[in-house]
């Protein structure tokens, strides 16, 4: 299991974005390649730190790790020293100056992976419970077909650029680190395209319609993210493909407030059912059920129906279903329907003002 994030960059889990940014300056500052040539560790640490400021920086991705942690978290990290600069490239020249080293520098016209997408889908209540296999459609970014990603038209070659050596880059050295800047003549892609592919216009991406299916599993919960991975954006020139995060929204349900892995809902009864007991259906997720309501229940009291609420994501038993009792009154009484009423009144010592005709009297304990 990774360690936790806060704690590798040594922070509170309370920590605002300009306190994690200070943390992780810090820490690249100090680990940094350029700083610490040929050190395994500290490399190590370099990667671990930007795989935690990755998490942190972006308020939904910290959201859902302060919530589920590592598990289902789809948080890859970084393998590769030269993904962090290119992945943090606009964090490195804040910190730095320019790109993040010199033996990092690089033209975009290198292989190097694809963005990570978002997409975010709804499903019912039911569907929750159920899990439901989802056919999803979006646009994402792909090589283009004609020039395989290189922009230059077929039959032509895109030069290196003589400036940059096809880094992409001008680099000087100062101090501990080496400082570098986007190349004036390439404009930071390390090639010059003198024939420019007629079907991109030299950009070497172009729009591409993709659909999936995915499995989505039962328990989710608004904000529960799903990763597919090699999903996202298309690599460029060879690079590998970046994941698609699926977030999931669960529709409002008028009937039922989800606490957990339990439901909550309001069931109704005649005063007569609490009084005397009775066996009821009510409304489940799934479909009705048949309930028993006890003799002399209480308003307010809790009729609970097991193994009927949410199931857990992570395996195991369902939550359960509760079910907050409520008491309906007639609003009218048959003539005999009142005088049995009073009656029974009368055997258990309560006055009633008979002021209500044939609608339903109000009763009060005789006062002493």
């Amino acid at each position: 299991m990774p360690r936790d994030y806060y704690e590798i960059l040594g922070v509170s889990r309370t920590a605002d974005a300009d306190t994690i940014k200070k943390a992780y300056r810090k820490m690249a500052m100090q680990f940094h390649p350029d700083k610490n040539p040929g050190n395994k560790e500290a490399e190590e640490m370099f990667k671990e730190a930007a795989a935690a400021y990755e998490v942190l920086s972006d308020p939904q991705k910290k959201a859902h790790y302060d919530r589920f942690g590592h598990a289902q978290g789809g948080f890859h990290g970084f393998t590769d020293v030269e993904d962090i600069f290119s992945h943090f490239s606009d964090i490195f020249g804040d910190f730095f100056g320019g790109a993040g080293s010199s033996s990092s520098g690089r033209g975009r016209h290198q292989a190097r992976r694809g963005a990570d997408l978002r997409y975010v889908t709804e499903v019912s209540l039911k569907e929750v419970i159920e899990g439901v296999d989802r056919e999803i459609e979006f646009d994402t970014d792909e090589n283009c077909p004609a020039c395989n990603g290189s922009g230059a038209e077929k039959g032509s070659q895109p030069l290196t650029c003589p400036s940059c050596g096809g880094r992409g880059q001008v680099v000087r050295a100062q101090g501990f680190f080496s400082m570098a800047t986007t190349c004036p003549q390439c404009r930071g892609e390390g090639v010059i395209i003198q024939s420019p592919c007629s079907t991109c216009r030299g950009r070497g991406r172009h729009k591409q319609a993709r659909k999936i299916r995915l499995t989505i599993p039962p328990g989710v919960d608004t904000g529960t993210r799903l990763r597919v991975a090699g999903e996202g954006e298309g690599g460029y020139r060879g690079g590998p493909a970046g994941d698609l995060y699926v977030e999931v929204a669960v529709k409002n349900d008028n009937r039922f407030v989800r606490e957990g892995d339990h439901l909550y809902g309001e069931l109704k009864l005649d005063y007569l059912q609490l009084l005397l007991g009775a066996d009821v259906e009510v409304e489940t997720v799934a479909g009705k059920k048949g309930v028993t309501v006890p003799r002399g229940l209480q308003v307010g009291e809790r009729i609970k129906l097991g193994g009927e609420g949410i199931p857990s994501l992570r395996g195991g038993r369902r939550g359960d279903l509760y079910y907050s009792v409520d008491v309906e009154f007639p609003k009218q009484l048959s003539k005999e329907e009142e005088q049995l009423l009073q009656q029974i009144a009368e055997k258990r010592g309560i006055s009633t003002d008979g002021s209500g005709g044939s609608s339903f009297p109000f009763w009060h304990r005789k006062k002493t």
